[in-house]
């Protein structure tokens, strides 16, 4: 990590008045600038951190209106793509995540191995036994729907806010179209798979103090099935038909017909024989288990395909390579 590698952090604030001001004091001498987002703070945070913080390093960006925590990380993207930052860390200012693990988040995505980096609190099993059981268990089942709805077989803790992701990347982003709220995180993995990006999880401790988390489980399950569902389906789209086909372009929906078909066929036979005592002919039987356990198969045999194409080539070096060699050319020419 070299001094002209400009590293820009991103902490969005909302109701963290009294944390923030030691997350800062903690950020080490690798970051060049610090953006405090004060998301419309009814603590006003960001005039707290402008009255006491002495950094140089630090702005404070006010949201004239709450955005949730991804509109307040997005207008710090902006902020720091303007100045010219290299990458963009995310660190939340609750003091939950330890700053010092920056340079850990920030190697993979310089030493060209990733375009996106985030935490991951599963690695270290006491860490997860210390990992508040509602919590973990939510995390978990969460963690599943995302490895369908982003693509990212090979990742874990989708919710995790520590996150770095290369500036090149990051200008890619559809900033208008991404979840402002809670669904931010999950969210931005689909938008990176949609882009090809490369995505690594770091191994990270979490904190859990006093902090008081807004997050109602029962106010936002129905919200994330319905976009789990949604992305699901762009990225399939997307990414079996639109852009290219293959083997598994056909496995999909042939899988999903022969099931919908054999369970229907199955249900309206089993109600038959209840509502008029015969017993139903072995083949019939047959006739509804065939189609049922060849789509399964097929099903199955998409998902192995789909695991298998989790983006590998990272992006942002695979631009520049292309850019050098574009000008090389130019130049050549000229």
């Amino acid at each position: 990590m070299t001094s002209e590698v400009i590293i820009a952090v991103v902490l969005p604030c909302f109701k963290v008045r009294r944390h923030v001001v030691d997350v800062l004091a903690r950020i080490g001498p690798e970051v060049s600038l610090i953006y405090v987002v004060d998301d419309c703070c009814p603590e006003k945070t960001g005039e707290f951190v402008a009255e006491t913080t002495q950094d140089p390093r630090v702005k404070v960006i006010w949201n004239k209106v709450n955005l949730g925590v991804g509109g307040a990380v997005m207008a710090g993207y902006r902020a720091a793509i303007d100045a010219g930052a290299e990458v963009i860390v995310k660190i939340d200012g609750d003091g939950q995540m330890d700053p010092a693990l920056v340079p850990d988040f920030v190697a993979p995505i310089l030493a060209g191995e990733a375009d996106y980096t985030k935490g991951n609190r599963f690695y270290d099993l006491e860490g997860v036994s210390r990992m508040p059981r509602v919590r973990l268990f939510g995390n978990s089942i969460l963690s599943f729907l995302t490895k369908f709805s982003s693509g990212y077989w090979n990742i874990f803790d989708p919710t995790n806010g520590y996150t770095a992701i290369h500036t090149e990347v990051a200008r890619m982003l559809p900033f208008e179209k991404i979840s402002c709220r809670y669904f931010f995180e999950t969210d931005i993995l689909f938008r990176l798979n949609i882009q090809r990006a490369v995505v690594v999880d770091i191994p990270m401790v979490a904190r859990y103090d006093d902090e008081e988390s807004s997050l109602k489980i029962s106010r936002i399950v129905g919200e994330f099935l319905r976009k789990h569902a949604r992305n699901f389906i762009k990225r399939i789209f997307y990414n079996y038909y639109l852009r290219d086909l293959s083997i598994a372009s056909i496995e999909l929906p042939v899988g999903v017909l022969l099931l919908v078909f054999g369970v229907l066929f199955g249900v309206v036979h089993w109600v038959e024989s209840i509502s008029t005592g015969i017993v139903t002919p072995a083949g019939t039987v047959m006739l509804a288990a065939l189609p049922v356990l060849t789509g399964l198969q097929l099903i199955l045999a998409f998902i192995s395909y789909d695991v298998g194409s989790v983006p590998r080539r990272v992006i942002h070096v695979l631009r520049r390579s292309v850019k050098g060699k574009a000008t090389a050319l130019r130049m050549k020419h000229d």
